[in-house]
């Protein structure tokens, strides 16, 4: 197995504008059950022979060695932390809490650090949100999906509909100011009154974040399967813009603003652990399948959680393989991830050979040239992003900018 190597001779290309941060990225790889949606590397209790008593024994080896690792690089102390699974809440607020303080004995926390978990509505309670508090969690982010007894059926999802909005109040009563919703729209034989169900019930809830997200049927899922086997209708792109654009125009209407084209906040409730993700910092990814970024290298731990437990108990690193992201590579990635948010990207990022197709997009009103500096958007200088008429266009705007260089 190869390890991000902390040889700094290369130090300028893994260079870290301020801005852009460092984070640490858990992954917890249990489920209760399995979603039929969903292509995660997730686990349910009779799918390995892996304790959660076990994994958490592991996690703190290899936080232990990766914060080695990252200090060589120079990174650090951790500007945010996620737990994302998988269901990281049913290892309880307790065991959240253990992994929390490894983290913070190990890599170190700013102060002020965002410390987010994901947690499924069905495994929490008043109790389990007031430990999160206790232990040092910022923020909680609920899957909430949908508030549609049918659609949450299709997705597999083990919540009634109003868990995901009670559990959010819950998450609020026990002093988080940072609480948000995910929802998928665009599963098969969802209605508009499913989605306006659903967006009522995101408002009823008092939280500062929603995230929306079309349904991406992966192949391998149980629900590919059904929509191969005619069980389901495929999903249409038309119903996806309509569904996107409903939901945008009723958050907005709210006090909710995008910041990432499928991401909405009130002012202060971004999420800043996404936010280094999307503009190019670097953060450690550990737990089972988990993946980071150091310097100049992708990295990936191994799948399998009995495997991981196995690697860490002979002192070794449980990566599984390395990339080397060339300066190429990181353009690319500038150009689509950042282009995706509200204040875009430096319009030098843009090659001088798609100048021109920059140029059309703003005369067709998709695209705006701007002064950061001068429009709040907290990073200066010249800068380039998509309207709110070009946002549902993004991908392709995004493909046309690369295509002309």
């Amino acid at each position: 197995m190869t390890v991000p190597a902390g040889d700094r001779t290369n130090s300028d290309h893994g260079a870290i504008p301020a801005h852009r941060g460092f984070g640490v990225y858990v992954h917890v790889p249990f489920c209760a059950t399995h979603c039929g949606y969903c292509d995660f590397n997730t686990y349910t209790r009779s799918e390995t022979g892996s304790s959660f008593s076990e994994y958490l024994d592991a996690l703190d080896s290899e936080l232990a060695l990766g914060a080695q690792r990252v200090a060589e690089w120079g990174y650090g102390p951790a500007q945010t932390v996620f737990i994302g699974g998988g269901t990281p809440s049913l290892l309880g607020a307790e065991g959240l809490g253990r992994i929390l303080d490894r983290v913070r004995g190990t890599f170190g926390l700013d102060p002020g650090a965002e410390v987010t978990t994901e947690s499924n509505p069905e495994s929490t309670s008043p109790e389990y949100f007031a430990g999160l508090r206790e232990a040092g969690f910022t923020r909680v982010s609920l899957g909430m999906q949908s508030a549609s007894t049918p659609v949450l059926r299709i997705l597999d999802r083990q919540h009634t509909p109003g868990r995901a909005v009670a559990a959010a109040k819950e998450a609020r009563a026990a002093g988080f100011d940072h609480v948000n919703l995910d929802l998928i729209y665009g599963t098969p034989t969802e209605t508009d009154d499913d989605v306006r169900a659903s967006l009522d019930a995101v408002l009823s809830a008092d939280v500062d974040h929603v995230s929306a997200y079309s349904l991406i049927v992966e192949d391998g899922t149980a629900m590919a399967r059904k929509i191969r086997r005619g069980e389901l209708p495929e999903p249409d792109e038309d119903t996806y813009a309509d569904r996107y654009e409903m939901i945008a125009a009723t958050l907005e209407a709210e006090g909710f603003s995008w910041y990432e084209v499928s991401n909405w906040a009130k002012p202060g409730g971004e999420c800043q652990h996404n936010l280094i993700y999307w503009r190019g910092g670097r953060w450690w990814g550990a737990g089972p399948g988990a993946h980071g970024f150091v310097g100049s290298t992708r990295f990936y731990n191994v799948k399998r959680p009995e495997r991981y437990s196995a690697v860490l108990a002979e002192g070794k690193f449980p990566i599984e393989g390395t990339e080397e992201v060339t300066e190429a590579d990181q353009h690319f990635e500038t150009l689509m991830l950042g282009l995706r948010l509200r204040e875009g990207i430096m319009l030098s990022d843009v090659q001088d050979a798609a100048q021109g197709v920059v140029d059309k997009h703003v005369r067709d009103g998709l695209l705006r040239i701007f002064d950061g500096d001068g429009d709040g958007c907290g990073v200066g200088g010249k800068r380039v992003a998509v309207t709110d008429k070009g946002r549902l266009l993004a991908d392709g705007i995004i493909t046309d900018i690369l295509a002309a260089e």
